[in-house]
């Protein structure tokens, strides 16, 4: 019989996200920083802690690294970590095989999460999975990250705004792929498709709200210019690849954001709301 224990301190996560889960005999919830010990016996642990939107882990530099690296080494026992493409920061070789060491800036604003990452992933015996971007329900609404950006633009029949030149690349692996990889490492999971900027635009403005603009704002220079996995890895060892294409899941990413966007929109002045009223 499994019992779930699990442990969040609410920086990024959301209990509406654990809702159906909250009161199940087998689920327990803690609200806890990794950063501080906790006494626990558990037969694995799933290690996916760390803000991974730029906006949320360049608030706090220090507590990011802190979180990666102690948090990381408070742990013992079956550990399967969640690393990130961000260890291979703006790659030289497309796609990224985990052979790959990544073409690195250390003092790069980026470097509290992609040094964080890469350094605990040597010395202590641990699972690694490098997780390539992933989209779907559920994903905190203008974090930074395109796709959860994109959708609550269209939403609200605002421009989609996207960083110059527009050709620079991401890989999208839907939610339900994403967690159907699981074992030693480390092992690049993600899609190995690649969307250009632009060309992902063009598919929200399409399925959501084709009346709307592209914008190109000036971009910043920390931003990778290509970034998707060689998963031969996953799909030798694992028997694992990504099913759900992009239109496929979009949709699905709408009808969640939409669902949220109304519950912002109708939110007190006191509580967080969108930057400006929904058009739904």
């Amino acid at each position: 019989m499994r019992f779930v224990i699990f442990a969040d301190n609410y920086v990024t996560g959301s209990k509406e996200n654990l809702e159906k889960w909250i009161g199940h005999p087998r689920f327990e919830l803690i609200r806890h920083d990794v950063r501080e010990p906790l006494l626990i016996e558990v037969d694995r642990i799933y290690h996916l802690v760390c803000p991974a939107s730029p906006i949320f882990y360049k608030y706090n530099p220090v507590k990011t690294i802190q979180t990666n690296v102690i948090g990381t080494l408070s742990m013992s026992g079956v550990i399967l970590l969640t690393s990130t493409s961000e260890v291979y920061v703006d790659p030289l070789i497309h796609p990224q095989p985990e052979s790959y060491w990544g073409n690195v800036n250390p003092i790069g604003v980026r470097s509290c999460y992609d040094e964080g990452k890469a350094s605990v992933q040597h010395g202590i015996e641990i699972r690694i999975a490098r997780i390539f971007n992933t989209y779907g329900p559920r994903m905190n609404i203008d974090v930074g990250r395109v796709g959860s950006n994109f959708i609550p633009q269209a939403l609200r029949g605002d421009a989609l705004t996207i960083q110059k030149p527009g050709t620079q690349t991401r890989s999208f692996c839907y939610l339900s792929d994403m967690v159907e990889g699981d074992d030693t490492g480390p092992i690049n999971i993600g899609n190995p498709g690649g969307f250009a900027m632009v060309e992902l635009a063009e598919t929200v403005k399409e399925l959501i709200t084709p009346s709307i603009e592209i914008k190109m704002v000036e971009n910043t220079p920390d931003d990778p210019r290509q970034r998707k996995p060689d998963i031969s890895k996953a799909k030798e060892v694992l028997s694992w690849e990504p099913m759900v294409k992009l239109r496929e899941g979009l949709p699905l990413m709408e009808e969640n954001f939409r669902l949220k966007s109304k519950l912002y929109c109708n939110e007190s002045s006191t509580k967080k709301k969108m930057a400006q009223p929904c058009k739904l």
